[in-house]
């Protein structure tokens, strides 16, 4: 879960040859579903479930015609902006993963000031919010505390498994060791948008840690098809 593989509406995959190619890519690291979560983030991308949902279906037909026998859905990851507090006002139904859980992200420069109310907000509209990538946002490094808030109000915290190679940094690989520690992940995913980011789930650094994480019985992932 959590990849950007549908083309041509986020930075992700910029056309179907290059979603083929990065799935079949994918496929042979041993990846049989997927679920992709294109970007909702409104200043850069204005995807609605419309625009999602006719990508999703033109992308599985391609892979039916190339003879790929993988399983994808789609759903989308939700940067918390204006627009989304403006579709929960409007109690417009967000695109899930499984059952009633959202995909969420905040900016990777600056703590937001109202995370925690937008959060409350989903919950209280019957959503499970999953942090995207938490390890990501290193200006946690110094407020950890704000995890534990984060974790205490009940929100499922996903890893992406490139963190564990130093790939997004020194800071965010610290910061996964840290969570991984407090057994604060539930969820595990590529967030693959190019090529270079499947040659680095090769990297051998990640196999330990990962074995690890699925031996704790606590990632759900299997649970998402």
């Amino acid at each position: 879960m959590h990849s950007h593989l549908l083309p041509g509406i986020d930075d992700g995959s910029p056309n179907l040859d290059a979603s083929l190619e990065l799935i079949s890519r994918m496929m042979k690291l041993g990846y049989k579903k997927f679920i992709t979560t294109p970007h909702i983030m409104w200043e850069m991308y204005k995807n609605t479930p419309e625009i999602i949902n006719e990508k999703l279906e033109l992308l599985r037909s391609a892979l039916k015609t190339a003879g790929m026998d993988v399983e994808i859905n789609a759903a989308a990851e939700y940067f918390l902006d204006d627009h989304v507090e403006k579709l929960l006002s409007q109690k417009e139904k967000l695109l899930t993963i499984h059952d009633n859980l959202v995909l969420v992200e905040f900016s990777l420069a600056s703590q937001p000031f109202n995370i925690k109310e937008v959060l409350f907000e989903m919950t209280m509209q019957g959503y499970q919010p999953i942090i995207a990538h938490p390890e990501r946002y290193v200006y946690f490094e110094e407020a950890k505390d704000f995890y534990d808030e984060l974790k205490d109000a009940g929100y499922y915290f996903q890893l992406n498994i490139n963190s564990l190679s130093g790939y997004y940094g020194r800071s965010a690989n610290t910061l996964a060791q840290y969570l991984i520690k407090k057994g604060y992940y539930n969820l595990l995913g590529s967030d693959v948008h190019h090529f270079r980011h499947i040659e680095a789930l090769s990297n051998p650094h990640i196999t330990s840690p990962l074995q690890k994480l699925i031996e704790n019985g606590k990632i759900m992932n299997p649970n998402l098809f």
